[in-house]
């Protein structure tokens, strides 16, 4: 009988509860949930969408949230308790909703899609230790997020908690309201004003399909507006880059600018599923922008963000709004198709959709997960053999299983090589495929020039594609240009935190490190990105390699027995590019080889 592996990962927990539940149980009971269920909706959903929030479960009144960072969790809940305190100004004070929020930075055991651990309890029981609208976090997320959000701490000393065999570090947050005000609110009324044939639905495209309302001029000053249609146009036109979305035109899309929008009915009259709305506000010197992201056939808020900025040159500001607003929507559009595809009836499955499922397994961080992703790229391949995407993600697993997974076989690199050919062949103009083949030619081949010609040509199609950013930034590692990789790392970071590869600039950004001799900056970026991916590789060897140059061995031996329980199998592979250099450093840590 054989034990399954215990899965664990480094991550944030945010643990909510409703402060004096049973009281407003008791006295209005369908009045409580009815609230409760609204502020879920209209104020936790969309600020885990723009922090990358993971709602693990729902206990009663309580809440459950896993976050890749510990900066994304105090975001998410500095910004959620500020507009629960908005909403409770007018309301009266026997029935008001306050929540207490707790935050701890800790290791998990993952279970399915729940998660368990000391790293849960001691999250639960500093939300205890919470004031009524507050928060409380652990000296971990101090460390971790201190200097980097517009906040301040009060040292609350050494808390005993509950059912916690040791005293831990805790700490109070505070903060300015100003600084996080919550998102201006898009009004998505129940009405519209239609031609007769507004409700024939159109039929949707073959591929994703997106239309961008034009954004709403919030300022009161008429002379604004052009700046907020410029906004809308800017979007459509980076939105437009992206190949394999099916963009609406001006002229269709601001048919809808005087109207009050339901956008379920906006997404059948323009045969889209998904719409992104925005306000712009201005005010002095400053503008503040919001987006939003909708899916119509559903009405869920898929994303959303809010930008303030100093208005200081107008079109480098629409510029820089832009880039960062397609950057983020890429990935969320691709994990929403997936969702969809995942509702498909197996036998019905086309290239499309397989492709599609193929790229939810890569993005899964269990090695068995690529297996499955070439399995199903394979079949679409089948289907459609010219298929450039499919190509892209096939390179890419082949590259991981062979780097993440301690050998490089000849097979794996034939493969590697042979669909990165095809997609230099097929001259596809996706910008994701291009940065995929990329990567797969630089370790296939050590090609580094051609490979990061891709990459610049990837760039040149959708300067907004965090993924020509994050895997260029590995491949300058790989060929020297240490500087460079930083800054590709930057900037792959700053246009999209979230993507489940940004573990790649974060690798790429610590190998440029520790080839410069910068071992702690190099081991907090392979760290963080153990929190976007649990068990990438990379991050753990890096990881691994800086404790040992740092002299912190046994810290290093330890890190490689975490590693090894979730990578058993795993031999170091000398000629491996970076890892090359070290091999002495991983085997006096205890990683086999």
């Amino acid at each position: 009988m054989t034990r399954e592996r215990v899965v664990r990962r480094l991550a944030a927990i945010l643990a909510a509860d409703v402060v004096g539940y049973s009281r407003l149980m008791s006295r209005d009971e369908n009045g409580t949930l009815a609230r409760l269920k609204a502020h879920r909706t209209e104020r936790l959903e969309p600020t885990l969408a723009r922090h990358g929030g993971r709602l693990v479960k729902l206990i009663g009144d309580g809440a459950l949230i896993e976050f890749p960072s510990a900066v994304d969790a105090l975001g998410a809940a500095i910004e959620f308790q500020q507009a629960m305190s908005e909403a409770n100004r007018d309301e009266v004070e026997d029935i008001r909703i306050v929540f207490r929020i707790g935050l701890h930075l800790g290791d998990l055991i993952v279970d399915g899609g729940d998660l368990y651990g000391d790293g849960v309890n001691v999250a639960a029981r500093l939300e205890a230790k919470a004031p009524a609208g507050g928060i409380v976090l652990s000296g971990d997320v101090y460390n971790a997020v201190t200097g980097r959000l517009k906040a301040t701490f009060d040292d609350l000393g050494m808390l005993s908690l509950k059912n916690i065999d040791r005293p831990v570090q805790g700490f109070g947050v505070t903060w300015e309201p100003a600084d996080w005000n919550s998102l201006i609110p898009i009004t998505v009324a129940p009405s519209i004003a239609t031609t007769s044939t507004a409700d024939v639905p159109l039929t949707l495209p073959a591929k994703p399909s997106i239309a961008v309302l034009p954004f709403q001029n919030m300022s009161g000053d008429p002379e604004q507006e052009y700046f907020a249609d410029g906004i809308s146009e800017d979007l459509m036109t980076g939105l437009a880059r992206i190949r394999w979305l099916f963009v609406i035109a001006r002229n269709s899309s601001f048919a809808f600018k005087t109207k009050t929008l339901e956008v379920e009915k906006v997404g059948r009259q323009l045969g889209v599923r998904y719409i992104l709305v925005g306000s712009v506000r201005k005010a002095a010197n400053r503008v503040r922008i919001t987006s939003q992201l909708i899916d119509a056939e559903t009405g869920t808020h898929l994303w959303a963000e809010r930008y303030d900025r100093e208005l200081v040159d107008i079109f480098e500001l629409q510029d820089e709004i832009t880039q960062q607003v397609v950057a983020a929507i890429e990935p969320t559009l691709r994990r929403a198709e997936i969702e969809r595809v995942k509702r498909k009836r197996p036998d019905h499955l086309d290239a499309y959709d397989l492709y599609l499922r193929a790229v939810a397994h890569m993005y899964e961080v269990r090695p068995e997960s690529r297996a499955a992703a070439l399995d199903f790229v394979g079949r679409a391949l089948n289907i459609a053999p010219d298929y450039a995407e499919a190509h892209g993600v096939a390179a890419w697993c082949y590259f991981a299983r062979s780097l993440w997974e301690g050998s490089l076989p000849e097979s794996f690199n034939d493969a590697m090589l042979r669909h990165a050919r095809a997609v230099q062949e097929l001259q596809t103009e996706d910008a994701s495929t291009l940065a995929h083949a990329a990567i797969a030619l630089a370790l296939s081949s050590r090609d580094y020039d051609a490979a990061l010609d891709m990459i610049d040509r990837a760039i040149a199609i959708n300067p907004s594609s965090t993924h020509a950013y994050g895997h260029g930034s590995v491949i300058n590692t790989w060929a020297g240009n240490y500087d460079k990789s930083i800054v590709q790392s930057e900037w792959a970071l700053r246009l999209s935190p979230f993507d489940p590869l940004s573990v790649m600039p974060l690798a790429g950004q610590a190998g440029a490190r520790l080839m410069k001799g910068e071992f702690l900056e190099a081991y907090y970026c392979a760290r963080r990105g153990l929190q976007v991916y649990p068990t990438h590789t990379p991050s753990f060897l890096l990881a691994i390699i800086c404790l040992v140059r740092l002299g912190r061995l046994d810290e290093a031996k330890v890190t490689a027995r975490q590693f090894l329980e979730v990578s058993p199998t795993y031999r170091i592979v000398p000629h491996a590019p970076v890892f090359e250099c070290f091999v002495t450093e991983l085997r006096s840590a205890g990683v086999p080889g």
